[in-house]
């Protein structure tokens, strides 16, 4: 189905009941009454099941929640975050549309376990083009439902950072939504330094679907060292973005048919903007886990794979995305109000067939594992991939052609911003 402008695909857990609505009444009927669980409960489901997160990272859930449950005296707070700054993803988007119950039921029932008296839940802006629906869905749940009289709803900002973790924890404390530098993780010392159980809306849903139905049915899916599945955001120029739920496991080949057919598109932007770009032929031919594409150099990010149109540069893709990440920056720290820049603008430069990869990597480098968040290194990460994987195209930029089409410097980045998201 169609909604929101996002193409939501029937799946085998999270998207398996797109037909019933969303409505609490539907919900109730598919997985019942809200079950209550102790700490150490969810503590052994979710080592049982390995869950990980779906924020992009695939960090372990148990270890956050474990640091939770042992900071002290200070009562958690939980936090969801729905803002979804990645451009390319549209799967919390999609989630927040057809099961918001599930993202809550998660939520509020490991607030219950945890002692947490404050959940609060991060959405996207309410500016205009800014996923309307999300907050809509999100509010209408809230509504229906008779438990969630702590749930705080906030607004976050249209920005790209927006969406990081000490951002998010930011916005919600009060404060300007952008990312600062933290000497301990959420989980330690979160919202007004209190232990903070923060993760992406995905990562609640599972987590929902986990308590409710229990181990044994969440270990159906996916692999023994890997059990679940995993929602994907397909996008591909002139077609709507795609949400699909598939076991990890399966052949990335059958999760995403368009890998076969695109074979005019040597590359594929995998796991979104911070994310790697992969030969469409190697990812074709790899499962879908988190474990192995590693062993590749690559992860799901986001969830995010981006076809790019048939004869587009992968060198002019990635100098337009790092012009408009460059620009998306909180600008509080070197790497980020000087080095995103200089290298957006290096970039450019190669792109034009005025400079040398070389200097790309010299400005990588310099900003690598130095920014006050996590924006430089996943800026550089889509660079560096670039440089490994385009090797020859970047070289031959280096020499002055293009195998794609003119050379064209782009320096520039309001032009750079209003084509990347395409």
């Amino acid at each position: 189905m169609i909604i929101d402008g996002v193409l939501v695909e029937p799946g085998p857990a999270l998207l398996a009941w797109l037909d019933d609505g969303p409505g609490l009444a539907a919900h109730r009927r598919r997985h019942g009454p809200l079950r209550r669980r102790s700490a150490a409960e969810v503590l052994r489901a979710v080592e049982a099941t390995g869950l990980r997160g779906r924020g992009g990272a695939a960090f372990p859930f148990a270890v956050k929640l474990r640091t939770v449950m042992e900071s002290g005296r200070r009562r958690p707070v939980v936090v969801v975050n729905l803002s979804e700054g990645e451009p390319l993803s549209a799967k919390d988007h999609a989630l927040s549309l057809v099961a918001p119950h599930l993202v809550l039921d998660g939520a509020l029932s490991v607030a219950a376990a945890i002692g947490a008296r404050e959940v609060h839940v991060a959405l996207p802006s309410d500016l205009p083009g800014e996923r309307p629906g999300v907050r809509r869905s999100v509010l209408a749940a809230l509504a229906e439902r008779d438990d969630a009289d702590a749930v705080r709803c906030h607004g976050a900002s249209a920005r790209f950072v927006a969406g990081q973790e000490q951002a998010v924890l930011e916005l919600v404390s009060g404060r300007e939504n952008l990312p600062v530098s933290a000497r301990r993780p959420a989980a330690a010392a979160g919202v007004r330094g209190r232990p903070t159980l923060l993760s992406n809306a995905e990562t609640w849903a599972r987590l929902g679907l986990l308590l409710q139905d229990g181990v044994r049915a969440y270990r159906r899916l996916g692999t023994d060292g890997e059990p679940g599945s995993t929602l994907l955001t397909v996008t591909a120029p002139g077609r709507p973005r795609v949400v699909r739920e598939a076991a990890y496991g399966e052949p990335f080949v059958g999760v995403v048919p368009e890998l076969a057919s695109a074979v005019d598109t040597e590359l594929v932007l995998l796991g979104g903007f911070h994310g790697t770009w992969v030969r469409r032929d190697v990812l074709a031919g790899a499962p879908m886990s988190v474990d192995r594409l590693r062993a590749l150099g690559a992860s799901l990010g986001a969830g995010v794979v981006h076809l790019p149109a048939a004869g587009q540069c992968p060198v002019t893709r990635t100098t337009e995305i790092v012009h408009l990440l460059a620009a998306e920056s909180a600008g509080r720290c070197g790497p980020c109000l000087f080095g995103l820049p200089a290298l957006a603008a290096a970039l450019g430069r190669l792109a034009g067939g005025v400079a040398a990869h070389t200097e790309v990597e010299r400005l990588a480098a310099l900003v690598s594992g130095r920014g006050a968040c996590a924006h430089p290194d996943g800026t550089v990460r889509l660079v560096r991939s670039l440089l490994e994987t385009a090797g020859d195209e970047v070289a031959a930029h280096a020499s002055g052609h293009c195998s794609y089409r003119a050379l064209e410097a782009l320096d520039a980045p309001g032009a750079a911003a209003r084509q990347v998201a395409s």
